[in-house]
């Protein structure tokens, strides 16, 4: 038993949804944890607690990555910003506080008609907004350059780990939270980590501010006496104790009214993502659905999901409606509500105009900081809610990298071959992430240079044991072995076209500039591409300008380029006709004599072309290996002209 690094070296693949091109040293170094254990809530839970439970978890789980970015082995420059955001953050609190020490100053000097003191304050002003305004802005760069460096750190590691191992290609084929990917890497992602750093800045500009501000009202506002039924009541620091009661009844009413805030934002995230899946899927397969003439299926789907969108949507409205509601309110109310307080000690002279504005703008500010909450609760839901579906995608992985550890599920043994045998299966099963056999119990040993032809009915686990012996389907028993230092490159039925130029598709997933144009060219002449050699440089939609048939052949021009020791082929011929297929495999054989191919297809045909033919039979409990035959390619070969040419003739003497 050897480790992964002892594979076939994959000609960085013919696809990127065949071969494995990553491994677990190519994922970047974020300081994660080992996977954390499966989430399993107590048995005697109900489904809504333990839904619940599963939340908690989905939160903590995220911030189980995402702290290690302030970690030792975290961005570098993840402290100095954040100190440097503090610093800022108390040095603008300095500012707010001069700015309302001149307020007093210039309402004193107003109420005492004294011109020369209105003069010289009017006269340092705009150095205080100048000072504020710059301390301000260069918060907000220093906040955004967190938020953005955070999420770059963040999504590097969670699309390295995604594309390790093709576990975006095993998330298809498990149970899980983890739909639509993209999404959640994107704008989910997005918003997970720039909500986090606006709200803890938020909260520290709130409580460094409320502290000053509110030694401010407890000195200027001092004491007051009331008569409440003929009983002399003194309140001390009043100011401060209505700023409190204030900010609770407009706290408490927010938590009450929006209470399902959260659950709506993540329910509209959800719908949002399903939409542009959707839109993309019609944009992907759009030749399909054209010929078929399934614009008004599509529509109506889109409608369907669209309509989601739409509902999830006036939810979100009604929410944000009440929301509103105490918001405004609390907005317009608390600036006047320091001026009624004041007024009676106004009247009776114990309070100047200057202390009384001073009052008001300390109490707006007190105010601002205790009603936080009531300011960021919808954007405090919307991130709950991404921030759980980031994590959801975390769960999935975590799943998967557990699964490649564990004894609980077995896993296909990658080893190494001896003497002149290139590839061989050894006991090999292939079962499903939960156990459930697919092909069990296959020993197949190829020689260097064989062409081993598989076979069987649909169904029968044939492309299944091809992902097998690639690396990309991990689950499983037995070993799969190479001969050291070979190099293995995989060709699917359904060829992937990068955008771009023609060069770079012909090219991937090696970069373009890995041959000249007049190899690319040689190579397009051998697959009959011949017509394409002045396009080379030209960028267009190739996915959807290349007919299936072309796409095949392309991917056969990388084969040729690439020049592997180990070819396997499923189904890269079926969009082919016989006679150009009958030639694709024989230039094959020509420029790579030496190459062993593993091949499935359903065409008798392409026995012509193959030494040995294994045939798998679907059976209960999985499929399993029946026969194992050699051929006899010349004769065959033979055959297979001899048939096209009893056609031809048939059809002349018509």
């Amino acid at each position: 038993m050897i480790d992964d690094d002892a594979r076939p070296k994959p000609v960085v693949g013919a696809e990127n949804n065949g071969t494995q091109t990553a491994s677990a040293k190519d994922v970047p170094d974020t300081d994660d944890p080992p996977p954390p254990e499966e989430l399993e809530p107590a048995s005697d839970l109900t489904p809504e607690q333990a839904e619940e439970v599963r939340r908690k978890y989905l939160l903590k789980r995220f911030w189980i990555s995402a702290r290690g970015f302030w970690s030792r082995r975290g961005d570098v420059l993840a402290w100095p910003f954040t100190l440097g955001l503090l610093a800022m953050i108390g040095v603008n609190v300095g500012f707010q506080y001069g700015i309302n020490i001149w307020n007093r100053g210039i309402f004193d000097a107003i109420e005492k008609r004294d011109a020369s003191t209105v003069y010289f304050l009017a006269s340092i002003f705009p150095a205080l907004v100048l000072g504020s305004v710059v301390i301000v802005t260069s918060q907000v760069y220093v906040r955004m350059r967190i938020q953005r460096r955070w999420r770059s750190w963040l999504t590097k590691g969670l699309v390295g780990r995604w594309i390790a191992n093709g576990r975006y290609y095993q998330l298809n084929l498990i149970d899980g939270d983890h739909q639509n990917p993209e999404a959640r890497l994107s704008e989910d992602m997005r918003i997970a980590t720039e909500a986090p750093v606006d709200f803890v800045s938020g909260v520290i500009a709130a409580f460094v501010s409320a502290s000053t501000f509110i030694v401010v009202l407890w000195t200027i506002g001092g004491d007051l006496t009331l008569s409440i039924g003929g009983v002399w009541i003194t309140i001390p620091g009043f100011l401060v104790v209505a700023a409190v009661i204030y900010a609770s009844i407009t706290s408490t009413a927010i938590a009450f009214i929006a209470r399902n805030f959260v659950k709506v934002s993540e329910v509209k995230n959800q719908v949002e993502a399903e939409f542009r899946y959707t839109l993309t899927r019609v944009r992907e397969n759009g030749e399909s659905i054209a010929l078929l003439g399934g614009e008004e299926e599509e529509r109506s789907d889109l409608d369907k999901r669209f309509g989601n969108v739409r509902r999830q949507w006036r939810l979100m409205a009604q929410q944000y409606m009440r929301t509103t509601v105490v918001s405004n309110g609390s907005m317009l109310i608390a600036p006047v509500v320091p001026l009624l307080l004041c007024s009676p000690k106004f009247l009776d002279g114990s309070m100047s105009l200057g202390e009384v504005m001073q009052a008001a703008s300390a109490f707006t500010i007190v105010q601002s900081a205790f009603g936080w909450l009531v300011d960021n609760y919808p954007r405090l839901a919307d991130w709950n809610a991404c921030a759980r579906r980031v994590a959801s995608l975390m769960m999935s992985l975590d799943g998967l990298e557990r699964a490649e550890k564990s004894d609980k599920v077995g896993r296909i043994v990658r080893g190494e071959t001896e003497g002149d045998t290139m590839l061989s299966l050894k006991d090999v099963s292939v079962s499903l992430g939960d156990g459930t056999a697919v092909v069990k119990e296959t020993d197949v040993e190829i020689g260097a240079g064989e062409r081993v032809l598989v076979s069987g009915e649909s169904g029968s686990g044939k492309s299944t044991l091809v992902r097998a012996i690639s690396g990309l389907w991990p689950w499983g028993g037995g070993s799969v072995n190479f001969r050291p230092d070979s190099r293995l490159f995989m060709l699917p039925q359904r060829p992937y076209i990068p955008s771009g130029t023609l060069r770079r598709a012909v090219s991937y997933p090696q970069p373009a500039e890995t041959w000249t144009p007049e190899e690319i060219g040689a190579a397009l002449d051998k697959v009959g591409l011949g017509q394409l050699k002045e396009k080379i440089e030209d960028e267009a939609p190739w996915d959807q300008t290349l007919s299936g048939g072309e796409k095949q052949r392309l991917t056969f021009a990388r084969l040729l380029l690439n020049a592997p020791d180990i070819i396997v082929m499923d189904e890269a011929t079926a969009a082919l006709d016989e006679k150009s297929q009958d030639k694709m495999m024989q230039t094959v054989i020509d420029e790579l004599p030496d190459a062993t191919i593993i091949s499935v297809a359903h065409r008798a045909e392409l026995e012509a072309f193959h030494s040995r033919k294994i045939t798998l039979e679907r059976r209960d409990g999985g499929a399993k290996l029946v026969s194992d035959i050699e051929l006899i390619p010349k004769k065959a070969r033979t055959g297979s002209m001899l048939r096209r040419m009893v056609k031809r003739t048939s059809g002349s003497k018509r």
